[in-house]
């Protein structure tokens, strides 16, 4: 059965209990006091119903609940900060430095000191390892003391509050949540692929979704089948059942990573060349992916012993291509040999066959075409559009809107969220070609999204960015796309990294980045500088065996910089995707607030950090010329040094990083919202104490209360469900 607790953090919905029914009125209260506490509070009807339960039931209910948001916004960790006094009592990086020397070198008793000026010319003169003395990197209080030390949290209006809804019994909730993941139409991110491998076991029973557009999330689904001896379902390629194999073994579903195939049951094998026959019974040319993936295929045709099942001819072609015993060229093989000898036009027929691969091949073959081939070509993609998934219209939507001007830098992003740039040196397109282009992808989503007759928007959603990919994002907490831009209110910025260390002292410093107007360098704190004019670093923690976190905190009427870059750098030890836990969120304050460094109602929003690079870039935050603050998602990594990361040695890459993605134009929900009010004809724009009397379909970035019974909403878990099949 799934954990309640992973339904309530994916939903924001509270299942049903099992439990018996009484008298839960004080577990109620209690309970909803608690969420305050954490910037949460439940629902009327939520609310009532723990009231209707027995009081041990209710209990339980109210446990999953507070654990699930506390574990959202980072509150099940405690978060100490190096200096005991933080944001107050930080000192000057070097004054640091010489007190901690000091006191390495200086026996308490001894009646004669050096003078700082004596221990400045040991810091600068020589090298001095800081992590072998006493004081440095190591907390000097308890995280008790450390909240001892401050005042109770100033309550604000501004203060989040996030709803909690109920939902329907655990079964039910299950089900919709793997419905919706399974069927999702974009691909998910890594937390929700285990998701969705866990609710797929549960719900193996149950309702299965009509189709699973996206391979990986097949294969999840595929994966759990192929264990219970059920028929895999969607496949039409032989990699669908490549990417089930890997996942069965517990490897990588995307194929980019080596997998070590485990042993398969004698109906594991069945399966799976079962559904390798159908496929390529039905068209041999399937056979030109094997190639691709040549080494996979040979090392899974030693486990799978095709040859002890003769009644599947047609599988045993594909281990016959892998080995090399039997020639096929891929379609993109053939398309690019076309390219290469015949020109763009012949490239394109053959791509006719493959629609996707058409449209995504479509800039290169629009600009490297003869300006009598390009209707050809435009007319041979606009044909193939209506067997193109919604996702890769949109991607290509938002693609060609940008390359009117030239980029100030190409941002190249991998599955794994690891990033470069490079200069743009591409071919200009003609603008009537793009304008063009930009039109027949206009009208094929608008004839895809749905007609909706009661649509209600919050206008806070419109500029999110679409969510075309789980890879684009992290899980976490009131997480939002790359590319998004949200307003920032508050005086005071505090953004904070959390890691705990699986086997090996891991050292990661959280840094600011100072940009000016024109990205160039203006400065920057870390570990390195402690401080600077309206930013202060909290202090440098270099080992996690029970989880460290660092602080920065802005005041952003103080700070000069008009872009400010957080990172985390990786300095020594585990990597992102190997520590136990690390994430990276931000509070906003009011300038009189005061409370402990981390306070779980401040939180606006908290994001995991597992990407594979040495150097992380959650978000970046700018000032336009108004003076407000505006946060841009970033979720990128560079790929950085094995050891010894800093601000100081990545400030250029990161810059480039940073102005390509802030100046690019990306597609938001705002297009799709104009779709859709195209279609309905109206939309209405939510706003609080807004009285609606009959089921609406509601669009935002959370959930309102109120809202009648049988509407429809699309919130920040399910956006994605609203892009185009």
């Amino acid at each position: 059965m799934t954990d309640p607790k992973v339904l309530i953090s994916k939903t924001l919905r509270v299942p049903r209990s099992e439990g018996p029914r009484g008298d839960g009125a004080g577990v109620a209260r209690q309970m909803d006091a608690a969420l305050a506490g954490v910037g949460f509070k439940a629902s009327r009807e939520l609310l009532e119903y723990v009231a209707t339960l027995e009081p041990g039931a209710a209990m339980d209910l109210a446990i999953d609940v507070i654990g699930a948001v506390r574990g959202l916004v980072g509150d099940n960790v405690p978060h100490n900060a190096y200096f005991i006094n933080f944001p107050d009592g930080v000192p000057d990086t070097v004054e640091f430095w010489v007190q901690c020397l000091r006191d390495a070198l200086v026996p308490a008793r001894r009646k004669w000191f050096p003078r700082d000026a004596d221990l400045v010319d040991v810091l600068t003169g020589g090298w001095v390892d800081l992590l072998k003395l006493p004081r440095y990197g190591r907390y000097q209080h308890t995280y008790e003391e450390l909240l001892a030390a401050h005042d109770e949290l100033i309550p604000s209006v501004k203060d989040r509050v996030t709803v909690l809804h109920l939902g329907g019994t655990v079964q039910e909730e299950a089900s919709r949540a793997y419905l919706g993941l399974a069927g999702s139409v974009t691909p998910l991110g890594e937390a929700d692929l285990q998701v969705l491998a866990d609710l797929a076991e549960t719900c193996l029973a149950g309702t299965q979704p009509e189709v699973i557009p996206v391979r990986e999330n097949r294969a999840v689904v595929n994966a759990v089948r192929m264990r219970a001896g059920l028929p895999l379902v969607s496949v039409d390629t032989v990699t669908d059942v490549l990417r089930v194999a890997c996942q069965a073994s517990g490897g990588d579903v995307t194929l980019r990573e080596r997998t070590k195939f485990r042993s398969f049951k004698r109906r594991e094998r069945r399966v799976m060349l079962a559904a390798l026959d159908a496929v390529v019974a039905g068209n041999s040319g399937k056979l030109g992916d094997v190639a691709r993936f040549a080494g996979p295929w040979k090392r899974l045709g030693e486990l799978l012993h095709p040859h002890e099942y003769p009644r599947f001819p047609n599988a045993q072609d594909v281990f016959a291509v892998a080995r090399g015993e039997r020639k096929v060229r891929s379609l993109a093989g053939r398309a690019e040999l076309a390219f290469m000898t015949d020109g763009a036009v012949r490239a394109a027929t053959v791509l006719a066959n493959a629609p996707g691969l058409l449209v995504r091949s479509l800039d290169r073959l629009l600009r490297e075409a003869n300006a009598d081939d390009v209707e050809v070509i435009l007319a041979g993609a606009e044909s193939a559009l209506g067997s193109v998934s919604g996702r890769v219209l949109c991607s290509l939507r938002e693609h060609f809107a940008n390359r009117g001007t030239p980029d100030p830098a190409r941002v190249f992003t991998t599955r794994g969220r690891r990033s470069w740039v490079a200069t743009d040196n591409r071919k200009r397109l003609p603008r009537k070609v793009i304008h063009r282009v930009t039109s027949m992808l206009d009208l094929e989503l608008l004839a895809r999204v749905p007609t909706y007759e009661r649509l209600v928007v919050d206008p806070a959603v419109l500029d999110v960015a679409l969510p075309l990919s789980g890879k684009a994002t992290e899980d976490g907490f009131a997480v939002l796309p790359r590319g998004t831009r949200t307003r920032v209110d508050g005086d005071v910025l505090r953004f904070f990294t959390y890691w705990r260390q699986r086997q090996q002292r891991t050292d990661y410093d959280l840094s600011a980045l100072l940009l000016d107007e024109d990205f160039r360098y203006a400065g920057h704190v870390s570990w390195t500088k402690y401080g600077t004019e309206g930013v202060v670093y909290s202090g440098d923690v270099t080992g996690a065996a029970k989880g460290a976190t660092e602080f920065i905190d802005i005041t952003l009427d103080k700070v000069e910089a008009a872009f400010v870059v957080p990172q985390v750098n990786i300095y020594s030890g585990e990597g992102f995707d190997q520590v136990e836990e690390s994430m990276f969120g931000w509070m906003t304050r009011e300038r009189d607030q005061r409370g402990a460094p981390f306070e779980a109602r401040t939180v606006r929003t908290r994001s995991d950090m597992r990407g594979s690079g040495r150097v992380a870039l959650p978000v970046m935050f700018a000032r336009d010329g108004d003076g407000q603050w505006s946060a841009t998602w970033m979720h990128l990594y560079l790929s950085g040094r094995v050891n010894f990361n800093v601000v100081e040695g990545n400030r250029v890459s990161t810059a480039i990083l940073a102005r390509g993605l802030y100046e690019r134009d990306y597609l938001t929900m705002s297009y799709l919202v104009d779709m859709l009010t195209a279609k309905a004809g109206s939309v209405t724009m939510w706003e609080p104490g807004l009285k609606l009397t009959e089921p609406v379909v509601f669009v935002g970035l959370d959930r309102p209360e109120g809202l009648p019974d049988g509407s429809e909403v699309f919130t920040r878990d399910r956006l994605n469900q609203l892009i185009p099949a």
